[in-house]
């Protein structure tokens, strides 16, 4: 071969070698990373965490092989929740899932470029992290758990099962339930109109939860609202035990408590809004941005009662209140 075709082939093989290279390199897989504030182990983050895989995986996202989730869980705990946001945004995702009120306050501290779509959220423009539902305006949009009426509804029912109740508490944790005063004047104005006495009961703990029933217990014809509130999850089994110790009748806003027993539940199908959660940060990788993408508001709400738990109080459930149930446990 002559010396100059020799020199223009090598050119030539030297020009399509990078192609190829690069045609070899496994394409770039999108990044997606998700904030629990409940800890790990606790059953209702489970069911927040499984519900959220499940249908990201059915709009065809798998991970390993075409997407990477990041999971982080907050413990509860504040100062931790500031600290895994910082690890998730440095990971610079293309997505950001936070589940609960203060996670999303967390992420939002740290980008406000990566979108982040939130479940289980109560008040997003009180707290800040939209404009308005129809037009949140910026890199934060998701999915409403409740809205303040029912404090009411919760009221009502607990009147219902337990007639005799003339005072009750309304229990959260301050630090992690920041908008409890979204709840708390409804609350109130809900009691005066069925003269009962409201108790406003701020935990930070397991401790302050048990001694607070253990306070109230002896009262007599008390009884107690467990708030939406992420630290619920862990105070639950302290909750339920000082409840039947006590003869508390509690009603709660997560189905799971009632199922593990808990007296009664009335609140939203969480795993609904974490199905929505994966399927808004599925349209984000698709190009969608979070601006475009109004808040949603709950729409349907179950009523889920533990009969054999009612029993044990003491309590009978009037048939009216059955034949509304969603579900009765026995």
């Amino acid at each position: 071969m002559r010396r100059r075709d020799f020199i223009a082939l090598l050119g030539a093989a030297a020009a399509v070698w990078p192609l190829a290279a690069r045609g070899e390199q496994p394409e770039k897989r999108p990044r997606v990373g998700v904030l629990n504030s409940i800890a790990r182990t606790v059953p209702l983050a489970q069911e927040w965490d499984t519900a959220f895989h499940k249908r990201f995986h059915e709009l065809g996202w798998i991970d390993g092989r075409n997407v990477h989730l990041d999971y982080r869980w907050g413990d509860g705990k504040v100062d931790r929740m500031r600290m895994l946001a910082k690890e998730l945004v440095a990971l610079k995702p293309d997505v950001l899932v936070a589940m609960t009120t203060p996670a999303t306050a967390a992420l939002q501290a740290e980008t406000r470029a990566i979108p982040i779509v939130f479940a289980a959220v109560s008040d997003p423009v009180g707290s800040g992290f939209v404009a308005s539902l129809p037009k949140p305006g910026g890199n934060v949009t998701g999915f409403i758990d409740i809205e303040a009426s029912l404090s009411g509804k919760w009221l009502d029912l607990l009147r219902r099962i337990a007639p005799s109740v003339t005072h009750v508490a309304f229990m959260f944790n301050p630090q992690t339930a920041p908008f409890a005063h979204y709840y708390l004047e409804t609350f109130r104005s809900a009691a005066a109109a069925m003269a009962i006495e409201p108790i406003e009961a701020p935990v930070h703990n397991t401790s302050d939860v048990a001694a607070f029933m253990k306070e109230l217990g002896p009262k007599g014809d008390a009884g107690v609202i467990v708030m939406p509130d992420t630290s619920s999850g862990s105070y639950f089994e302290t909750i339920r035990s000082s409840a039947a110790r006590y003869r508390l009748p509690t009603i709660y806003p997560f189905r799971l408590f009632a199922a593990d027993g808990g007296l009664m539940s009335y609140g939203v199908d969480y795993r609904n809004l974490l199905y929505g959660a994966a399927a808004y940060a599925d349209r984000i990788l698709h190009g969608a941005k979070p601006q475009d993408l109004p808040v949603q508001l709950p729409t349907k709400f179950e009523l889920v009662i533990n009969l054999k738990t009612a029993k044990a109080l003491g309590l009978t459930v009037p048939p009216t209140l059955l034949a509304t149930a969603d579900e009765v446990i026995e």
